[in-house]
């Protein structure tokens, strides 16, 4: 009896298998593609850069001017009363503070405002990439889409369930 139930639990096991083997439809994008042809996409990439371009440019204007300040000082260093060897001691010191202040506000891993700012601009972008995804999934019956540049990582992909060109061309006719 016991080997009876083994092998019905078996053979419905494999039965449920099999169906649902043949039932699921996979597909998979690169999202990479997508945003790099996409023209949303790249414009929202130049506004960010643009962005952190600004800010790089600010950061080296601190720079450079405390570079300059510093030589200023080493230069004059000598002749300066105590009082003043103290004060511009303290500029270089609250310079070079402002400076490591200003990196980390802007650019610091994860927590600096490029990180709120990349959200920000990029959110309706991922809107309109994954409505345009699950449109995709739908006309062509998929169950599963992955993204073979993100974090899954897809060990085999059949170039027929690619479906990243029709999603771009989706995102392109703005349907």
């Amino acid at each position: 009896m016991k080997k009876y139930l083994l092998f019905l639990s078996v053979l419905l096991l494999s039965v449920g298998c099999l169906q649902a083997q043949t039932s699921i439809k996979i597909g998979y994008v690169d999202s990479q593609v997508i945003l790099t042809q996409w023209s949303e996409a790249i414009k929202a990439q130049g506004d960010l850069d643009a962005i952190t371009n600004k800010w790089s440019a600010q950061l080296d204007s601190m720079t450079k001017a405390y570079q300059q300040a510093a030589d200023d000082y080493q230069k004059q260093v000598n002749n300066m009363p105590e009082d003043k060897k103290l004060s511009a001691q303290q500029k270089l010191v609250q310079m070079e503070q402002d400076i490591i202040d200003f990196r980390k506000d802007k650019f610091a891993q994860g927590s600096g405002e490029i990180y709120k700012k990349n959200d920000e601009i990029f959110a309706p972008i991922k809107s309109k990439i994954y409505d345009a995804i699950g449109k995709v999934a739908k006309e062509e019956g998929m169950n599963f889409i992955f993204d073979k540049s993100g974090d899954i990582i897809l060990l085999y992909a059949d170039s027929a369930f690619d479906v990243t060109y029709k999603v771009l061309d989706k995102l392109k006719r703005g349907s």
